[in-house]
């Protein structure tokens, strides 16, 4: 697969592998710091100009592994994910549920990119929320059940969420007996707030999964189904220089880079 680079903070300046993934023309870089409003929220016409970016540098579809700078980016994951074009399951590697609805007038954030994906999205079947912390699950479906807008059941319907407490139990597509139960294609969003944070520093609370386990976990999901893209976000905050963090973080997108591009 493809490597694609989304550098929006330039945290990635600091980190020595993305250096030398860049330096070696092995992934594709796009620069997306000149590009305004897309801090949290991404307005119309920042989605605008990032899709420009996208089609000017020739890509036509989500296949590749997508490093999509921090978790205020995360948004990221429903432009690329408007580009499948086949019914697909979305896995979500988050601590946060990041279904909360829009605060301002329907635009696009970190925290709202998944409920838009449900609410948008013709081809996604499912959503499956891994490693979301417990009390926030009990929260978003609150929520979403109360707000009139919503149509609860269905949205509710479509998803699964794997609390942080149940990381432990199977999750479902990675057995062979629960093939039928997710699309035949996936794609994964991976947000490294999930991880413990012995394995990632991160600008956001942090959950307890292990880089092991995630590793595990989409080896399982890889061995029966076709993964047709990935991204990756969780990058420390850029405006605190932090040498631990970005050698950390560096290993880490290191590890996963190689893995994903051995095993899919």
């Amino acid at each position: 697969m493809q490597i694609t680079i989304h550098d929006f903070s330039g945290v990635y300046s600091e980190q020595q592998f993305m250096q030398s993934l860049r330096e070696s023309s092995e992934a594709l870089w796009l620069d997306g710091s000149g590009i305004a409003g897309t801090d949290c929220y991404c307005d119309d016409e920042a989605v605008a100009a990032i899709r420009g970016q996208i089609a000017d540098a020739g890509i036509t579809d989500a296949r590749a592994i997508h490093f999509i700078d921090g978790g205020n980016y995360h948004y990221m994951s429903k432009i690329w994910t408007d580009m499948v074009q086949e019914p697909f399951t979305l896995v979500v590697f988050d601590h946060h549920p990041d279904m909360q609805a829009p605060r301002f007038g329907g635009i696009l954030s970190c925290g709202s990119w998944v409920l838009e994906v449900l609410n948008t999205n013709k081809f996604v079947e499912k959503v499956i929320l891994v490693g979301v912390a417990d009390h926030l699950v009990d929260e978003i479906r609150q929520e979403i059940a109360s707000d009139a807008s919503n149509d609860a059941p269905s949205i509710l319907d479509k998803v699964t969420f794997i609390k942080e407490s149940e990381l432990g139990k199977e999750i479902p597509g990675q057995a062979g007996e629960d093939k039928s139960r997710l699309s035949s294609k996936l794609y994964l969003s991976i947000d490294k707030d999930a991880l413990a944070p012995a394995f990632a520093a991160t600008n956001w609370d942090q959950g307890s999964l292990s880089t092991e386990s995630l590793k595990s976990i989409i080896a399982g999901l890889a061995a029966n189904h076709k993964i047709i893209g990935v991204d990756i976000c969780g990058e420390r905050a850029r405006d605190i220089e932090d040498s631990r963090a970005d050698a950390l973080n560096s290993g880490l997108n290191r590890e996963l880079a190689e893995f994903l591009l051995e095993i899919l």
